[in-house]
């Protein structure tokens, strides 16, 4: 026996008013080169035609739209003539994008693009088939002179700048690579061990101390306390940049390198008055023996 239940779908799309400029959404049930069948549950269906699916020139129907697919969608008109729903999914997106794009920006969400076209000081691409500028300086942690060999390439970005009003959307590859780049350096750090000796060069001087360059992406920072045995004022007075240097590293806390010259140098110091304290306490055994057999001696 049939109950109310079995006509709750039915009794829901009979009081449902669709209106043109609603946003609505739907799930794909047929697809073709000219247009996509959505599943309204509503007593028509929706129809979007091909060229009002994405602002994307490249976008291909049937390769990015499948059955089971949910489309949100700006309803056009009412009825087509044919009793059909008419939907713009371009429209709807112009609306809803860039409240995504401002959630992108607010999360640091990194997204992955396809490069369309090289234009006058950077690059297009398209993000929720909305057109976004890549500026050159922007594409990678390198400068980017000639940005035609980008195109057709895929980047991992980031939202940088979201203006609906104005419809600028901008993307930044070299955030992303930055931060790629830092995760990898920390990680070149964690695998120091302090107490190692390391070589390097010495690449600025500062009133605290010197930086050097231990190669590989690191430097590593000898503070002026650390520098020399003896008190000095300044690291210039005893280094000068691009002079090779040993030093131990102290420790990597906040993956910042912390190194000391002058722990090796108390090192040496150390070394070699063992050294000299082993040589006299050996004369001095060599001395104390002959002294003893001389003195066992009777000279006539």
């Amino acid at each position: 026996m049939e109950t109310m239940d079995d006509f709750k779908n039915e009794l829901e799309a009979s009081f449902r008013r669709i209106n043109e400029g609603d946003i609505i959404s739907g799930t794909v049930i047929d697809v073709s080169e000219e247009e996509v069948t959505l599943d309204l549950k509503y007593y028509a269906q929706g129809i979007i035609k091909a060229a009002d699916l994405s602002n994307d020139p490249d976008f291909a129907v049937m390769e990015q739209v499948h059955k089971g697919d949910v489309i949100e969608a700006t309803v056009v008109k009412t009825d087509d003539g044919q009793g059909n729903i008419l939907l713009s999914r371009k429209e709807a997106n112009d609306m809803l994008s860039w409240e995504k794009f401002q959630k992108m920006l607010d999360e640091k969400t990194t997204v992955t693009v396809r490069i369309k076209e090289s234009v006058k000081s950077g690059v297009v691409a398209y993000l929720e088939g909305i057109r976004a500028f890549i500026p050159a300086s922007q594409l990678s942690l390198d400068y980017v002179e000639d940005t035609e060999p980008w195109i057709g390439k895929e980047l991992s970005v980031r939202v940088i700048t979201a203006d609906p009003e104005k419809k600028k959307l901008v993307l930044s590859g070299k955030a992303v690579a930055r931060e790629a780049e830092i995760l990898e350096r920390n990680h070149r750090i964690s695998m120091l061990v302090p107490g190692t000796v390391v070589e390097g060069t010495v690449e600025s001087l500062m009133p605290y101390g010197a930086f050097v360059n231990l190669g590989n992406g690191l430097s590593g920072l000898v503070h002026v306390s650390q520098i020399s045995s003896r008190r000095i004022g300044k690291p210039s007075e005893v280094l000068k940049e691009g002079q090779k240097v040993k030093a131990k590293i102290l420790n990597t806390n906040d993956n910042k390198i912390s190194l000391s010259m002058k722990a090796l140098d108390e090192e040496m110091v150390d070394t070699g008055t063992a050294a000299d304290m082993e040589n006299y306490t050996s004369r001095e055994t060599l001395g104390t023996s002959l002294g003893s057999l001389l003195s066992g001696l009777k000279l006539d």
